[in-house]
């Protein structure tokens, strides 16, 4: 079965004055049917403000938005919020105080076209509310449930129309750690279960790699990399994408014959022929850390995570570096390792990236 395309940006751009840097700046992607896009990048980077112009809540200052097939934004052209088919989830759920569970759910029906029956609308907030996980909490108020169960209430209020999308704006922020995964598997489960599109801005690398089908990575109004979890984690397109989502080493690198020096060392790494300096990076998990009283690598820092220790290193230069080991490898505070990198995982990036 051809998945159909559900949403399409071409050259998307939004400058709020002429004296600044684009908010987004010429953002093109597409998203198919039932599919799961996180948009995943820093405070500042423009990921709320594109999720608002697809919306409608904001007017893009240049390129284009189609939904299901049909323009909504284009040149001299622009289409209400109410009357695109997008269902919106708010960071701070936007439920009506004065309007029971109920009431909050069919809200956005009373606007279909054609206006379903009093009926219909009964059964499709019931629908919805077993779709949750909430049934039998229809006649209950906001204040009367906890956050997880707001937000998922938010959620089946989205869905209720039936939209073509789904746009989610941090939406499991405000939870306790506990709640916020949890309510991951159960976001992702319920959009699935409906085949509904969705995109859901994050600052959370774990959460965006939990729920989603592909990530979008931003930083300063651009679209740096988009790619399914496993790509934007295994291939970073550039040192940006591995510093956020990986937090991953950086040390400076010469090419010398097969293998790239290092002030740790010379690996052999795949590498442009072109390229003779560089960035060696390497993650935090793929480091291996080796007693040694001969090395001149500190360990500073020790950080105990419940499965595994994350540690604090100072090369001879002053260089900052970091890994994770298992709770077997335990290393005191003050002595000197040796560091190994697995080869296969590590990979340069060019200085100026």
């Amino acid at each position: 079965m051809i998945e159909s395309i559900i949403l399409e940006l071409e050259a998307v751009t939004k400058q709020f004055t002429s004296k600044q840097c684009p908010a987004v700046n010429q953002i093109s992607f597409q998203l198919k049917q039932g599919e799961l896009l996180g948009l995943l990048g820093p405070s500042g980077c423009g990921k709320t403000t594109l999720l608002r112009m697809i919306a409608g809540f904001e007017k893009p200052s240049g390129g284009k938005i189609e939904l299901a097939g049909q323009l909504v934004s284009g040149e001299k052209y622009w289409v209400e919020p109410e009357k695109r088919k997008t269902g919106m989830v708010f960071q701070d759920y936007a439920l009506f105080p004065h309007l029971n569970v109920s009431d909050n759910i069919a809200f956005g029906l009373y606007n279909k076209k054609p206006k379903p029956s009093k009926q219909q609308i009964k059964e499709r907030v019931s629908q919805v509310l077993q779709l949750v996980g909430l049934g039998g909490l229809e006649k209950r108020y906001p204040h009367e449930l906890s956050g997880g169960q707001q937000q998922r209430i938010a959620l089946a209020r989205a869905l209720a129309p039936q939209p073509e999308l789904i746009l989610l704006d941090e939406p499991l922020s405000n939870l306790d750690v506990q709640v916020r995964e949890r309510l991951r598997h159960e976001v992702r489960t319920i959009l699935k279960s409906t085949n509904t599109a969705a995109i859901f801005v994050t600052h959370d690398q774990e959460e965006a790699m939990a729920i989603a089908d592909k990530i979008g990575v931003m930083q300063d109004g651009k679209l740096m990399q988009i790619g399914t979890p496993e790509q934007i984690y295994s291939s970073p397109a550039c040192k940006f994408v591995a510093e956020f989502v990986t937090q991953a080493n950086f040390l400076q690198a010469t090419k010398n014959g097969n293998t790239w020096q290092t002030e740790l060392g010379a690996w052999q790494i795949d590498s442009p022929a072109t390229m003779n300096q560089g960035e060696l990076m390497f993650r935090q998990e793929d480091v291996i850390l080796q007693p040694d009283d001969g090395a001149v690598t500190v360990i500073r820092e020790r950080e105990f995570l419940g499965r595994e220790y994350r540690y604090c290193l100072q090369t001879v230069s002053g260089k900052r570096l970091h890994a994770r080991t298992d709770v077997k490898t335990q290393l005191a505070v003050g002595s000197t390792v040796k560091l190994e990198i697995i080869p296969n995982m590590a990979q340069i990036f060019p200085l100026s990236s």
